[in-house]
């Protein structure tokens, strides 16, 4: 518990940094002598960034541990399952065909495309004969590339090629007051995650041994699956795509903690929003005063370790 406790203090350390960087100057001292522009610009966008990194990062670090353990592998997360691009996809349509829709509606659409991205996957895999777990996650990337293929040939065919890289950036640098609270429904989703996890790590062992332990295999993946698909339309809507975040944090956790959601889930949260905050503020400050944008530099990061999680694990498979 000391350590959860250390590494919440670092989060808060990270959050309390992140208020304080930026291109327009805030200080603490303009802050306690009642500076109008220093409040103006704490209230309106440094308060709600900080807070959709914290939301975003916890809420997607958990989904993508909720997607390992429903698909049984430790190598995918939304980003990889056709998850995210669907997401996209669904906000794509809902911008042709109702561009006027209120937010809630195009992340309703955004999460239905989720998931029916996500059945296909599955349904692939059923499919397909896995002798390597490595090809999971390949399937899924192939499947995201098809997804997303398909979205950028209608946007351009539409003219929306602005409105699609938008959502695929991950960027936060719009995020102001009134344009994130949609994310505290991501961590609502989160939580109940966290309410059912031990029924989620019962059916991360397999649907004959849920079956015999008398647990409804079918319904709890299919609200596992429900869970993943509204935190990413969520996110996706909100902040845009953040590649990597739910494969690389649940895997260093479970290497510490091993395979029990309901002790993983508050390190996961934890880190996924440490990991978020930290690589926001090295994209505001790495080539200052331009921004580069959180999906970047996470995707960089992240594919490093991914290459490092997969070569550890050849490892100890030879």
């Amino acid at each position: 518990m000391s350590r959860l406790a250390a590494a919440v203090a670092l989060t808060a350390g990270l959050a309390l940094a992140s208020l304080f960087v930026g291109v327009s100057h805030v200080s603490l001292r303009g802050i306690l002598a009642g500076q109008e522009l220093d409040w103006l610009v704490l209230v309106e966008s440094r308060l709600p960034r900080m807070l959709a990194l914290l939301l975003s990062g916890a809420s997607m670090a958990i989904a993508g541990l909720l997607t390992q353990i429903v698909i049984r592998n430790r190598f995918v997360e939304p980003a990889n399952t056709g998850t995210m691009e669907s997401a996209g996809l669904g906000l794509l349509v809902m911008t042709l065909v109702a561009p006027g829709a209120p937010i809630i509606a195009k992340m309703a659409a955004g999460a239905g495309f989720a998931m029916a991205g996500t059945a296909l996957f599955l349904a692939i895999l059923r499919r397909v004969p896995l002798r390597d777990p490595m090809l999971v996650p390949l399937v899924g990337i192939l499947l995201s590339g098809v997804i997303y293929a398909g979205t950028a040939f209608v946007a351009y065919r539409f003219d929306l090629i602005q409105t699609v890289l938008a959502w695929t950036q991950g960027d936060l640098s719009g995020v102001l007051r009134g344009r994130y609270e949609l994310l505290w429904l991501g961590a609502a989703m989160a939580a109940l995650a966290w309410l059912a996890a031990d029924r989620f790590t019962v059916a991360g062992l397999g649907r004959d041994i849920a079956s015999s332990l008398g647990l409804a295999h079918g319904r709890v993946v299919a609200l596992g699956l429900a869970i993943v698909a509204l935190v990413t339309a969520v996110v996706v809507v909100t902040v845009g795509m953040i590649p990597f975040l739910g494969l690389i944090v649940p895997n260093i956790v479970s290497l510490a903690l091993g395979d029990n959601m309901r002790r993983a889930v508050p390190w996961v949260a934890v880190s996924g929003a440490a990991l978020v905050l930290a690589c926001d503020i090295l994209g505001r400050v790495i080539r200052a005063p331009y921004e580069v944008p959180l999906g970047t530099v996470l995707g960089v990061l992240g594919s490093g370790v991914f290459l490092v999680l997969i070569l550890r694990s050849r490892d100890r498979a030879a």
